[in-house]
């Protein structure tokens, strides 16, 4: 890790011109990736809690759906998108996502994930969360090809949507669920190994962004 971060800046020849990749950028991804295994982790072991132990795990499930809602929305701080909209979208998902759900833990006698079980229209707040997550997987899949986030894509709102509707049965949901969790996991895993300067994105492409958006501003002013 430090071996990678003392690396030299590197200088690379993107669409609009030239652009240096620095330790800043590089520790920015390193953080970005962080955040990812640490929602990953606490996701995996929440499933394979449930699996496990059943209802007897769900008290434990809420402090760890907690470490992967806190890992996620670092993620969503440091993530590089092009579109700065789609970013802010994503991050608002997240907030809508952790609000909700705040307020679902602080309002209910039950453990969190049983209430929002029970209730699934609770899903249109909590959700938000996992549509944020979405967005991540859908991100990586059009930039690096994964497989592993292709798969992640349409599962996470089929599994949602088909709780909220009650159109699948239980055992699918728990298939889902499993996939969702071996998914997740081989892509932090994945992540953490990449190569770092990939995973920064062409920096001339959010330079010249950067620059039309100050245009515009002028613009209008």
């Amino acid at each position: 890790m430090i071996a990678i971060l003392d690396k030299e800046p590197q200088t690379y020849q993107g669409q609009f011109g030239e652009y240096t990749i620095t330790k800043k950028d590089r520790i920015e991804v390193i953080i970005y990736r962080a955040g990812l295994v640490i929602a990953a982790a606490s996701f995996a072991i929440a499933s394979n809690l449930f699996f496990a132990q059943g209802e007897a795990a769900l008290p434990a499930i809420t402090p760890l759906f907690a470490l992967f809602t806190l890992g996620l929305g670092v993620s969503l701080v440091y993530i590089h998108i092009y579109m700065k909209p789609l970013h802010r979208l994503l991050q608002g998902f997240w907030i809508i996502g952790t609000v909700a759900t705040i307020a679902i833990a602080t309002q209910s006698n039950q453990p969190l994930a049983l209430y929002i079980y029970n209730h699934p229209l609770t899903l249109f707040g909590t959700g938000f969360t996992f549509a944020a997550l979405t967005g991540i997987y859908f991100k990586e899949a059009a930039c690096f090809n994964r497989m592993e986030t292709k798969i992640l894509t349409p599962i996470v709102p089929l599994l949602l949507l088909g709780h909220m509707t009650g159109i699948i049965p239980v055992a699918m949901e728990q298939a889902l669920l499993g996939i969702w969790s071996i998914g997740f996991s081989v892509f932090a895993i994945r992540k953490m190994i990449q190569m770092i300067d990939p995973d920064i994105g062409d920096k001339s492409v959010f330079a010249y962004l950067k620059e039309q958006e100050n245009k515009k501003l002028k613009l209008n002013n």
